[in-house]
């Protein structure tokens, strides 16, 4: 699990350092997004990515681990945005916002961790394709 642990920490930086970025960029403007237009966004990306897979070749030049980095970022903000409501400030400072990323990043973590308890990591078996087909799947039940 420590493997797992630090990797996961590894991702969630990367991660974290793009979302801080684009905080400072274009501050909290995704708080107007509602939860079905979150959704649309991991599933444009989930398809992008899928799209790639099955064609074998893309034309443009942005790399497939941006989309699912995005999708880890979109994800969160999900959870953030559920946390907060439509009642919650729609402008935020990167230093109020980050934490609330770490705390959606942390529990997510932690469920990842008692997942693999009870699978055994079988994840890392798993096609990436496989993985792709279930984020959409995921997201067609939404």
């Amino acid at each position: 699990m420590t493997k797992t642990s630090t990797q996961y920490r590894a991702i969630i930086s990367a991660c974290q350092a793009l979302f801080a970025k684009k905080t400072r960029d274009y501050g909290t403007a995704w708080r107007v997004l509602r939860l079905p237009s979150i959704t649309d966004q991991i599933y444009i990306k989930a398809q992008r990515i899928r799209s790639i897979q099955e064609k074998g070749q893309q034309k443009v030049d942005d790399p497939i681990r941006d989309e699912f980095i995005g999708i880890v970022n979109y994800c969160l903000i999900a959870l953030i945005q559920l946390k907060l409501g439509e009642t919650g400030p729609m402008e935020m400072k990167e230093e109020e916002v980050v934490p609330l990323y770490d705390e959606a990043a942390a529990e997510t973590r932690m469920l990842l961790e008692n997942k693999n308890h009870d699978y055994g990591e079988a994840w890392r078996e798993m096609r990436i394709s496989s993985m792709t087909d279930i984020i959409l799947m995921k997201l067609l039940r939404v």
